[in-house]
């Protein structure tokens, strides 16, 4: 898996390099002299914006479990000003924050006391059909994300995390609509050292306070449609960083290969309240099918071991339920913490 991978990234890398006629020693991470750009109006990924340390709070957490369990950690949310003057909202604007819904159904949900045991204990009946064509195919999906969704199909929100961060939870969505349609998800790999995209890992007194943690998206649709390498993803939120150079841009791709892409190879940055990280605004049309997405990298396929959840409950008691998807997210699994992940479905 990992071979296959690195071989793609590297006649990606040859292709975003063509593409944009110019080389590294040329300066293509100067975002400003990036000619890819001006091809593609509606991709504002081009555009760095740099910050540095802990951001402010302003959301203390957004989900509160009503029970007690094992791993529950808080959702906070926080704002960050960029060396250029923006204020960025860490490590996600998101509809959870904002109040918008629809709310995820719950799959498994340690937090509901929701917990099947198999993938024939799962019942959909509570999930309520979302109509983005009234007249369209109705579509049954199950999401596992690490750590937050939301879920959009032709510009129209079908399903919100109910539990931004954890304790880990699996969903359920049913919608209407005809092809082609175009699902959209934004990812978010959330962090307790906002703005440094840090955490506690393992959880307890002898983890590490400062750990770049790692995200993750795995779904299945009833119509065939999976998660796969034939999506793509593109990353808007990178750390920790020693040094915002540590981020390169080569055409449209962030790349912060040599940081190392999973754990365990992954550098742990010494930095910690002092990090970097480096930003790209999100398009304001980002779930529209009409987004020009042509020139994102592809999704990058990982395995239940790349993404920590070989013993999660909410995913492995439901194989049947997954069958035939796989783990995706940007290039890099663990510095990359937010991203926008795209399929259209024909």
């Amino acid at each position: 898996m990992r071979t296959e991978v690195q071989s793609r990234f590297s006649v990606m890398r040859k292709l975003a390099l063509g593409f944009a006629g110019c080389t590294l020693v040329a300066g293509c991470q100067s975002v400003g002299q990036n000619p890819a750009a001006a091809l593609d109006p509606d991709n504002t990924s081009y555009k760095r914006m740099v910050t540095q340390g802990i951001a402010r709070t302003i959301v203390a957490d957004l989900y509160r479990c009503p029970v007690k369990v094992g791993n529950h950690r808080v959702s906070a949310v926080g704002q960050i000003t960029a060396t250029d003057g923006t204020v960025i909202t860490v490590p996600a604007e998101t509809a959870a924050q904002k109040g918008l819904g629809p709310k995820s159904v719950d799959l498994y949900n340690e937090c509901k006391q929701l917990t099947p045991q198999k993938s024939a204990d799962v019942s959909t009946a509570s999930a309520p059909v979302i109509e983005v064509d009234p007249d369209g195919e109705l579509v049954t999906g199950f999401i596992v994300a690490d750590n937050y969704y939301e879920m959009w199909v032709n510009g129209k929100l079908v399903s919100v995390d109910n539990t931004p961060y954890t304790p880990f939870n699996s969903a359920i969505v049913k919608f209407k609509a005809k092809r082609p349609y175009t699902i959209a998800f934004l990812l978010v790999d959330w962090e307790e050292h906002l703005g440094v995209g840090q955490e506690l890992f393992p959880l307890g007194p002898k983890g590490n306070p400062w750990y770049p943690g790692d995200g993750g998206l795995i779904a299945r649709f009833s119509d065939g449609t999976v998660t796969d390498s034939s999506w793509k993803a593109q990353a808007f939120y990178i750390a920790p960083l020693n040094d915002p150079k540590e981020v390169v841009e080569m055409g449209n791709v962030h790349d912060t290969t040599p940081l190392g892409r999973v754990h365990p190879v992954a550098k742990k940055p010494d930095c910690r309240e002092k990090c970097y990280a480096v930003h790209y605004p999100i398009p304001a049309n980002w779930q529209s099918p009409r987004f020009n997405d042509t020139n994102w990298p592809r999704a990058y396929e990982y395995t239940d071991t790349d993404i920590g959840v070989t013993n999660l409950p909410a995913y492995t008691r439901y194989p049947e339920l997954f069958d035939g998807a796989r783990w995706i997210w940007s290039l890099n699994l663990v510095f990359d913490n937010a991203v926008i992940a795209r399929k259209t479905v024909r």
